[in-house]
């Protein structure tokens, strides 16, 4: 059966770009299908699809599975290659994962997705303090004990598709993640699979208000490589 994954606009959607870019980068098969972000109040029109009312979501035949999380805990079943095959490795990932999953709120808040936009962000909160230190100390400490290139060893896995977004973020707003954390975004920024989101995203002429009312409330636009 043809798997389906449904995701919304390239440029905004953080959530989608997980399990986008794992399919992509360990060769799963998948109809790669878009429905673009048209107003914050989506939850209409997606419900069509997904139970939730929000991307992504994963169609495998008669079956739906929703959530980010969900998805790739479905494929790990399904593909080699999702989580580590070393088990010391696997546990820190599936910790990672599930960490970023549910946390980092004020990284999330106040340093939004944007793919192609640089931006001179404003002051940050303590929080975003803390999201940031707990960042740089999460990926030096799995690019130590697993001796990298990668977040948990030497194949990219669930955990550097997690945090994909995150990359993007400290490009776009110049975070300052230590030399470890800043050389695994040079390389995941380098990746084919995140260079072919990355292509879609440019080339999205759309623009969608309220993500880009968020923008600005994280600070002042320098530069806009969109079409």
């Amino acid at each position: 059966m043809t798997l389906t994954l449904v995701t919304a606009n390239r440029n905004y959607s953080s959530w989608s770009l997980r399990p986008w870019v794992l399919m992509r980068a360990l060769g799963v098969p998948f109809v790669d299908r878009v429905e673009p972000f048209e107003s914050m109040n989506n939850w209409v029109a997606f419900r069509a699809f997904s139970p939730t009312g929000q991307v992504p979501v994963l169609i495998d035949g008669e079956r739906t599975v929703w959530d980010s999380l969900g998805i790739v805990l479905y494929l790990a079943e399904r593909f080699p290659g999702i989580w580590p095959a070393e088990e010391a490795a696997r546990a820190w990932a599936m910790c990672a994962v599930a960490e970023m999953h549910g946390g980092f709120a004020a990284l999330r808040g106040e340093r939004t997705m944007n793919v192609g936009a640089r931006v001179d962000p404003h002051p940050g909160s303590p929080a975003l303090e803390r999201d940031v230190a707990r960042l740089t100390e999460l990926w030096g400490e799995g690019l130590a004990r697993f001796g990298g290139p990668w977040l948990a060893g030497a194949d990219f896995t669930a955990a550097d598709a997690f945090f994909a977004p995150v990359a993007f973020r400290v490009r776009t707003y110049g975070i300052d993640v230590g030399a470890a954390g800043a050389g695994w975004v040079e390389r995941l920024l380098a990746h084919p699979a995140i260079r072919e989101w990355e292509a879609a995203a440019l080339a999205e002429t759309f623009r969608e208000a309220s993500h880009e009312e968020e923008l600005a409330t994280c600070g002042t636009l320098i530069v806009d490589y969109r079409a």
